[in-house]
């Protein structure tokens, strides 16, 4: 109902984007041909969105130019409540239960879905710092009591087509995970090195592909837990925190998904890691997701 109140139709969201990206206070706006603060109108016109004419030069602005809503012939107001419903979620929404809600095809939820995932939750480049948590794990799904009756070579052979998710997490802060080629320490500690400050203190499990010589050069420290000796919390040493974001990550996508091929992984990947990071903002999430929608 909040929704509906504050977007009843196309012309509220238009009129939002119109006020966001150019005219705070819906009249004045910088055009660009004139080179100066302008008087703006919208004229009714057979046009699907209407757009905004400077009284000056007549100079038209599209309040969508340059967003993902650009060229969609799906309604303003369908876009909106996609992106209210994936903000409203702990776990995400399926395409299917998308196209449900919206009343459109399979092919335009998914195509919205993947539009917001990519463009609105990208990942930014800000490095980690402080305490960071570093680990990986295999994505795909688990391995059965039925696959391990099949034998060493079969597990190993699953094992090895399943991708590998990396993660590092601010202890308090924020998140960036990636689907990386393999948990060798080429693939494992490139990230790691692009990611994280070299005045962090890196903690990981006893995982030989976090080589400590070139870890421990490279950053302020590196400390270990072994959770082959079944330790898992060695005072203030431990990983539970992204392994905690890898069980609520693997959750969602059983519950929610129940399977992803590995070419959208990492697109699922920055929806979960987006909503980690925005978990503690005062600010709700949909207004986040309008902000960067407005500034794509």
């Amino acid at each position: 109902m909040e929704f509906t109140r504050q977007f009843p139709d196309d012309a509220a969201c238009l009129e939002h984007l119109w006020r966001t990206r150019h005219a705070p206070d819906g009249e004045h706006a910088d055009c660009p041909k004139c080179e100066r603060e302008r008087v703006f109108r919208c004229y009714k016109t057979k046009q699907g969105r209407q757009s905004w004419t400077c009284t000056g030069c007549g100079h038209h602005i599209h309040p969508t130019a340059g967003t993902i809503f650009a060229k969609s012939s799906t309604s303003l107001h369908l876009w909106f409540y996609g992106m209210y419903l994936m903000a409203s979620t702990r776990c995400g929404v399926s395409a299917k239960q998308l196209e449900r809600e919206l009343g459109v095809s399979y092919r335009t939820a998914w195509r919205m879905l993947n539009k917001i995932r990519n463009e609105l939750m990208k990942q930014d480049a800000e490095p980690l710092s402080g305490e960071v948590e570093v680990d990986e794990t295999a994505g795909g799904g688990r391995i059965r009591a039925s696959d391990s009756a099949r034998g060493k070579q079969y597990v190993y052979a699953k094992m090895s087509r399943r991708p590998t998710i990396w993660g590092a997490v601010e202890r308090g802060g924020r998140i960036k995970v990636k689907v990386v080629k393999s948990r060798g320490s080429a693939d494992i500690e490139a990230p790691m090195f692009e990611l994280v400050l070299p005045s962090s203190m890196i903690i990981t499990d006893e995982w030989a592909g976090y080589d400590h010589t070139r870890v421990s050069a490279r950053y302020l420290g590196h400390r270990r837990i072994r959770h082959e000796d079944k330790i898992y919390v060695q005072g203030d040493v431990h990983t539970q925190t992204i392994e905690g974001f890898f069980g609520l990550f693997k959750n969602g996508v059983r519950g929610t998904y129940h399977a992803i091929s590995t070419k959208w992984l990492p697109s699922y990947l920055n929806e979960y890691a987006w909503r980690y990071n925005e978990r503690e903002s005062s600010r709700p999430m949909f207004q986040t997701l309008l902000e960067n929608a407005a500034k794509s």
